[in-house]
């Protein structure tokens, strides 16, 4: 079962590698390559989800690479599998042959290899690898289409956005070897860090988290991301990079809750994301746009259940955004190939004339609004029901979210079930209808069963003692009878008057549009004055440092000159001296050395002489 996991993670890094570095002469096969290994990763999944494998490999002294599945990671293994098997299968058709399929495929199996090695790393430094590689493939495959700069401007930015909130991870990571705990880079020993190394290990835990999973202040960086082909939308959106950040908050509760603090900044976070990016989504008239803000808004339920630590509802709501959000997405690709064009008042009847992907969307819309009996809304009062625990204001912050929800999503079923007015011709050509709008009807069944199955509390149950942990209160009639009340009768109003503008000033509603002006704020208050530091400090480098280097370098050559001139001189004068001195000295000792005995007997009649002479003066 060891080698299983091993596998699980090594099969879709390593063929995606292979199909990535090769490139366009395996363009041709490619497409069947990465749906049978994305197939073969699925068996692993279900696998390894029933086993709970760990394995260990050396990587650094004292601290193994160490992988595990357990409930939580199982769940997630699964589902990232299986919705990648579902895009890449849809992506056969939508990346067609003129495209670089080897990069597109080998660079989606990596996206989701690393997602795999996220949900089952145990030690930050296995976390670390994997989140870095989702960041770098999530920006090469945004920015695929890399010769239009607009797609590499938004690569760029989501890229950026991300990889400054990574940093908290690093913060994480060394403020838990600071504190000089055992094992305390081991994931489950974080919660056991104390004092202000605690406090530093939650606050870089949850900005990375943030940052990844789009939560406020970091969600702009997700509109630009609808700049990518929609498989990587669908893929991105629903079970890997944005569902992150959401997974690490969910594995990290126990770390939130001893924090004091931190279960409370989530919270609340996850909360007013729901709201005002459930808001943005009501604004939007472009179908992409209106799903990413939908992501984050849902996304933020999943953090406000890992802040109140309603891990099983938060788990649910995981799982079934991960169908529903992938299967809108991929009706969303599928109406942009056939009809050019996202807009929603250009969409209106889509869905009537392609009724297979119509019913799909209808499915996955009517998930997110959380009209009974689809798997939001049971997933939705798990979660509320562990909120009620905590705080009766973070309920009713949930309930509005999810009233929200019910609004942009049914405003998005609105236009593209509407007919046209008979005054208005349908001028779009008639096509032959493109492989995704006839999704399988296998595939609509699936995601049927997959949106209605944690209907039942049986299944609930079952997750929460999968999950394990002490068990959360499940919701009481009333709140079912509330929230599904609610969903459908903000649905039904919406359906019946027709999508209206928000009800606000002009110019609120036009920064709300525009995703609540965050990345004009970022720009702003972090990257204007980063470039103007940046370049006063090059500024600096230019005029001062360089000219103190070059007049250093003067100075030196030409102190260089003047001892060359001067010292030099006399210190050759003065060697020359010496040498010249000590030739004569051995010029003088020399002259007595002739061989001749009488001359050296007269040497010494005259040195003794001279010595008796000495002896006498000194008496």
């Amino acid at each position: 079962m060891s080698a299983l996991l091993w596998v699980l993670i090594a099969l879709p890094l390593s063929v995606g590698t292979l199909l990535a570095v090769v490139g366009r002469p395996v363009d041709r096969c490619a497409p069947a390559v990465a749906v049978v290994t994305a197939a073969v990763g699925l068996g692993l999944a279900v696998a390894v989800a029933f086993g709970h494998p760990r394995v260990e490999a050396p990587l650094l002294e004292g601290l193994p690479a160490a992988l595990a599945v357990d409930g939580l990671s199982g769940l997630m293994a699964v589902t990232v599998t299986a919705v990648t098997t579902a895009v890449l299968l849809f992506s056969v058709a939508d990346i067609g042959p003129g495209e670089a399929r080897a990069r597109f495929f080998g660079l989606m199996l990596l996206f989701a290899g690393a997602m795999l090695g996220t949900v089952t790393a145990t030690t930050l430094p296995v976390l670390l690898m994997s989140w870095e590689v989702m960041g770098a493939t999530s920006w090469a495959l945004i920015g695929y289409w890399w010769r239009d700069s607009e797609r590499g401007d938004a690569a760029d930015t989501a890229f950026l956005t991300t990889r400054a909130a990574d940093l908290g991870l690093y913060l994480a990571a060394g403020a838990a070897l600071a504190s000089g705990q055992a094992g305390s880079l081991a994931l489950d020993g974080l919660a056991a860090t104390t004092g202000a190394w605690s406090d530093l290990v939650t606050a870089g835990v949850i900005t990375a988290a943030f940052g990844k999973s789009a939560q406020l202040p970091f969600s702009f960086w997700l509109s630009r991301a609808m700049q990518g082909p929609s498989p990587v939308s669908a893929l991105l959106h629903s079970a890997t990079m944005v569902a992150a950040g959401a997974y690490l908050l969910l594995r990290l509760e126990p770390l939130l809750a001893r924090s004091g603090w931190g279960g409370h900044v989530v919270a609340w976070t996850g909360a007013v994301t729901a709201v005002a990016l459930g808001l943005v989504a009501v604004a939007q008239s472009d179908l992409k746009q209106l799903l990413a803000a939908s992501t984050c808004a849902q996304t933020g339920f999943m953090v406000l259940a890992a802040g109140a630590g309603a891990v099983t509802g938060g788990t649910l709501q995981l799982v079934a955004h991960a169908a529903a959000k992938s299967l809108a997405f991929l009706v969303a690709g599928a109406w942009l190939t056939a009809l050019g064009t996202k807009e929603l008042p250009a969409l209106r009847g889509a869905a009537r004339r392609y009724r297979t992907a119509g019913v799909t969307f209808g499915v996955a819309a009517l998930a997110l609004a959380g009209v009974p009996p689809l798997a939001l809304w049971p997933a939705k009062d798990v979660l509320l029901a562990g909120v009620l625990e905590k705080s009766t204001a973070l309920y009713a912050a949930g309930l509005a979210g999810a009233a929200i929800s019910a609004v942009y999503s049914v405003k998005a079923l609105w236009f593209v079930w509407r007919p046209l007015p008979t005054s208005v011709p349908d001028a779009r050509e008639r096509q032959p209808q493109p492989y995704g709008t006839r999704l399988p009807l296998l595939t609509l069944a699936v995601a049927c069963a997959a949106l209605t199955v944690t209907s039942f509390p049986p299944v609930r149950d079952a997750v929460g003692r999968v999950l394990g942990g002490e068990a959360q209160p499940g919701p009481y009639a009333w709140e079912f009878a509330l929230t599904g009340a609610l969903a459908v009768a903000v649905a039904t109003g919406v359906w019946i008057r027709g999508p209206r503008p928000l009800a606000l000033p002009g110019r609120i509603t036009a920064a709300v549009s525009q995703w609540l002006v965050l990345e004009t704020a970022a720009r702003t208050l972090f990257v204007t004055p980063v470039l103007r530091l940046a370049g006063a400090l090059a500024l600096f480098d230019d005029r001062v440092l360089n000219r103190a280097v070059d007049a250093t370098a003067h100075t030196s050559v030409r102190l260089a000159k003047w001892t060359d001139a001067h010292v030099e001189r006399l210190v050759d004068g003065a060697a020359e001296g010496v040498a010249a001195g000590a030739r004569a000295l051995g010029r003088w000792a020399r002259r007595p050395q002739t061989g001749q005995l009488h001359q050296y007997l007269a040497q010494a009649v005259a040195a003794l002489t001279v010595l008796a002479v000495v002896l006498v003066l000194v008496r």
